[in-house]
């Protein structure tokens, strides 16, 4: 894919892109793909997947009881438990604001890591990488943002979001179904939006706006993005997904040009 060479004149020291479909075929890649790089962020989706296939053992419910008072393993994936931003401290009453926090993803792995008696990053391990032979990807601390991987590892976990074969379809949906609708918040880097929609550890675009990926993409784009300077989206409407690494932090470069990448893929898709 042509449009990927757009990476090549984004001012950062690395980046690396490429293009999955559902069936896992790699249709466009440019840059290192093998190189690893901090996720930050889209540490986020690879957790929630976790997550969601200890719902499907039976290890937890997601409306059993978890973190702060009132709050759910739901709320927990859904950024709605109420917990700061990078503390663990009770800013709102669970379910009223979409409220971004790390926190919350960190008391959701101690949360598994206790229902099923292994450590989260060995969870992790078990339930998702090992299986779709992620080899070069890991998580040695905070399951909100310590994750270090590659595009050719996230194009797996991609295609298996758009094709779930460790999880029933069923639970894929919902996970990109908003919850708690007309939650408002604030999207990091982006200021307040009304509604903040997500769904179980992914944002969903809608119609947001500023947003982090394109003006094409269909409001029911999932995904996320990083402060590494990274993202993987996906656009059901396009049948297709998307992931970037790079290693510059995020900041206005990445608003400008992750937009028109993003344009650019979908035209030529």
């Amino acid at each position: 894919m042509q449009s990927l060479a757009l990476i090549e004149n984004w001012p950062v020291p690395t980046a690396a892109a490429a293009v999955v479909r559902a069936d896992g075929s790699v249709v466009g890649a440019h840059g290192p793909t093998g190189r690893r790089f901090a996720l930050a962020s889209v540490t986020k989706p690879l957790t929630a997947y976790a997550a969601l296939v200890a719902y499907e053992e039976g290890a937890v419910e997601l409306d059993e009881a978890a973190g702060p008072e009132g709050a759910t393993v739901r709320h927990l994936l859904a950024h709605t438990s109420g917990l700061a931003f990078d503390e663990h401290k009770v800013m709102n009453e669970p379910g009223t604001r979409r409220l971004y926090s790390n926190a919350g993803f960190e008391a959701l792995g101690d949360h598994i890591a206790k229902a099923t008696d292994i450590p989260f990053a060995e969870y992790l391990r078990q339930a998702v990488l090992d299986p779709l032979g992620m080899t070069a990807t890991t998580l040695d601390g905070s399951p909100a943002k310590d994750g270090v991987s590659t595009v050719d590892d996230l194009v797996r976990f991609a295609a298996e979001v758009q094709a779930p074969r460790l999880l029933d379809p069923r639970t894929v949906a919902e996970a990109m179904t908003v919850q708690f609708p007309g939650t408002k918040g604030v999207l990091p880097g982006y200021g307040h939006q009304n509604p903040n929609d997500w769904g179980l550890g992914f944002e969903i675009r809608d119609h947001k706006s500023p947003h982090w990926t394109g003006g094409s993409s269909s409001p029911r784009t999932f995904g996320h993005f990083g402060q590494a300077g990274t993202f993987l989206w996906i656009d059901p409407d396009a049948r297709a997904a998307c992931v970037a690494l790079t290693d510059r932090a995020f900041g206005p470069w990445a608003t400008e040009v992750w937009p028109v990448l993003t344009d650019a893929v979908l035209a030529e898709l």
